[in-house]
């Protein structure tokens, strides 16, 4: 704390997450719709999951796990689209953001769970900006990854590589759980 101050906080750990905005030549995005109990409702949301695959997984190979687990894809192009701190008051948990794109189908995955109750719809980006504008498309992760792929269309901004240090990625819980 300033100062040098001490104060009690409660901190939520995170193993840290991806998600991936797949886009394919059509400019169409490829989003899940799944069922979100704690909100009652089916949200559609990009492809995404936890880093908590096991040690030695990289943030880009989970990326590339939850693509082919959730949407049936394998994309040939990576670039880190943003980096997230989810929020950073109460909790570790930050994200990130990958565009995917020069995509291939992958034969369709055994799903389990929440997976097995999701829906893929391809949406264009313009759609997806206008849902997200309309409150349509909520969840944080998925407006986050629309929005920022759009300003960085718009501005022809350039991404980083796959490689970019990620400053925030959660790591004490991970490496908590493989020391098991």
């Amino acid at each position: 704390m300033p100062g040098g101050r001490v104060a009690e906080r409660e901190v939520v750990e995170h193993f840290g997450a991806v998600a991936v905005v797949a886009r394919d030549d059509q400019g169409r995005i490829a989003m899940v719709r799944q069922y979100r109990h704690p909100i009652g409702r089916r949200l559609l949301e990009l492809p995404a999951g936890l880093l908590d695959a096991g040690p030695g997984e990289t943030p880009l190979e989970a990326a590339q796990r939850e693509l082919a687990e959730e949407v049936d894809l394998a994309a040939e192009n990576w670039a880190v689209l943003v980096d997230l701190d989810l929020s950073p008051g109460f909790t570790d948990e930050a994200l990130r953001l990958y565009l995917a794109e020069g995509l291939d189908r992958l034969d369709a995955a055994e799903r389990h769970d929440e997976e097995a109750d999701m829906s893929v719809e391809w949406v264009a980006l313009e759609d997806a900006v206008s849902l997200t504008l309309a409150g349509e498309i909520v969840n944080a992760t998925s407006v986050a990854g629309i929005l920022a792929v759009a300003a960085a269309d718009a501005r022809g901004t350039s991404l980083r590589s796959v490689t970019a240090p990620w400053t925030d990625e959660p790591t004490a819980l991970r490496e908590r759980r493989n020391r098991r």
